[in-house]
């Protein structure tokens, strides 16, 4: 696992605030801070080593290392607890308002002790939408609406009644059969004007 390089520190002195008590034999690296705000106090047993630039912030309680514990570099421990005696801190941990077990193992980049200030998950709002039809209904639907309907004009079925009249009625009037040509020269009134011709010319036949 790559860790990131930790820049170096141009203060070769620890930077101690507050309450700080610090076991002589302790082996504490360059630019660690240790400070307690008021109220609390900073422990610091026999044996403890604390890596370079690590950061240990008390507040609201006391804050301590037991002895032969390791912290590795770059660890920020805040708020209050106990590190229990030989437990080991991996670098890049950073320990909040908790404790750990004498002889427990950290690894490296953790985050332990309480996280109640993490942004819980994010779940999207849910807005009132209206439901969709279901992709089987909405096709069927619009293929009925493809069928039924061309440029808003109902296509006509082989087979199925028009719904148009005039339709109807030009399939049910029979086709007028053109004219005799005899009809065509027949003069109107033909029968009386036969009659009129006979008793004039009674020996014409």
């Amino acid at each position: 696992m790559h860790l990131p390089s930790l820049p170096l520190s141009r203060n070769a002195d620890v930077y101690v605030e507050g309450d700080v008590s610090i076991d002589p034999s302790a082996a504490i690296a360059t630019g660690v801070i240790l400070r307690a705000d008021p109220d609390s106090q900073i422990i610091i047993a026999a044996g403890v080593c604390i890596g370079a630039g690590s950061i240990l912030h008390a507040y609201q309680g006391t804050l301590e290392v037991e002895a032969c514990a390791n912290l590795g570099a770059g660890v920020l421990i805040l708020g209050k607890g106990k590190i229990g005696a030989n437990a080991s801190v991996g670098a890049l941990t950073t320990i909040y308002n908790a404790s750990l077990a004498p002889a427990q193992v950290v690894p490296a980049t953790s985050v332990v002790g309480d996280r109640g200030r993490q942004v819980t998950d994010f779940s999207p709002a849910v807005t009132d939408t209206p439901s969709a039809k279901p992709p089987e209904a909405t096709s069927a639907s619009a293929s009925t609406t493809n069928e039924d309907s061309i440029n808003g004009q109902s296509p006509i079925r082989p087979g199925a009644a028009s719904d148009n009249p005039t339709d109807e009625d030009s399939s049910t009037v029979p086709t007028a059969e053109s004219p005799n040509p005899e009809a065509e020269t027949s003069v109107y009134g033909q029968g009386s004007l036969d009659r009129i011709l006979k008793t004039l010319f009674p020996y014409n036949k």
